[in-house]
């Protein structure tokens, strides 16, 4: 079941990353796996380096495929439309509204749920009653601006986090 890499890993590095691959292992098992691995941090670090570079290169992959998937889905789902909307309009065009043949039934009916609306753009014409007053909410860039010159109670900057980075 090994995969192929571009890079050689140790026997046991080979079996982690293959756990790693596997949504079947249990994150405890990958854990105790990699603690029991001996080695010094460097040569860790070396074999970490490598299974995580071929894990994000995989999740690319992943992500374009998915990205080509849903371009094939919408094609689909806009075609399946077109070919509705054009049964509904030859069956207008020859004013045949309902009818059933041996698979299906077809009928040409209002649409259900809340009548469509159109309203104005401009605001100003709508009376107060029927606008919608949203909540206020912080301005965030303001108030780092603010706080790089002033010390309030109501907010205050957070020390940046760190993360690792592998080059």
């Amino acid at each position: 079941m090994a995969k192929e890499s571009l890079y050689e890993l140790t026997e046991q590095y080979a079996a982690v990353r293959d756990m790693l691959f596997d949504e079947d292992v249990d994150e405890q098992v990958i854990n105790d796996t990699l603690a029991s691995i001996e080695g010094a941090i460097e040569v860790k670090a070396d074999n970490y380096a490598k299974i995580i570079r071929e894990m994000n290169a995989t999740a690319e992959m992943i992500k374009q495929e998915e990205v080509r998937l849903a371009a094939r889905r919408k094609s689909l789902e806009n075609r399946s439309v077109a070919l509705k909307d054009r049964l509904e309009e030859n069956m207008r065009f020859i004013d045949k509204k309902k009818f059933k043949t041996d698979l299906f039934s077809f009928n040409i009916q209002a649409n259900g749920g809340a009548q469509p609306l159109w309203v104005s753009e401009d605001i100003s014409e709508i009376p107060m009653r029927f606008l919608v007053q949203a909540d206020p909410e912080p301005n965030n860039t303001a108030i780092r601006e603010y706080l790089k010159n002033h010390e309030v109670d109501w907010a205050k900057l957070l020390p940046r986090g760190e993360s690792l980075r592998i080059r």
